[in-house]
């Protein structure tokens, strides 16, 4: 009896673990462009350098371009530091 508490215990929460989702934007590009199947259901297509080259694939499209907020390119490197009179 114990044994059967146990195992049903272990499915419940295996059950109830939520599922991870993977991440939907790819750090390389700085624009996204989100497309829409239906009223909840919508994927993102992350590989557009500009939002002019975005916009160009969403044109005629349910989809709309973002930007993308990982993107890890276009830091400065050598900035100075500003200075506060």
């Amino acid at each position: 009896m114990r044994i059967l508490r146990l195992a049903a215990l272990a499915i419940a929460a295996v059950v109830a673990t939520p599922s991870a989702h993977a991440q939907t934007y790819d750090p390389k590009y700085p624009v996204c462009l989100q497309v829409y199947k239906g009223w909840n259901d919508y994927y993102f297509e992350c590989g557009y350098t500009s939002l002019a080259q975005c916009n160009m694939s969403a044109s005629g499209r349910a989809a709309q371009c973002v930007v993308n907020p990982y993107y890890e390119g276009g830091k400065r490197r050598g900035q100075r530091p500003r200075r506060d009179y």
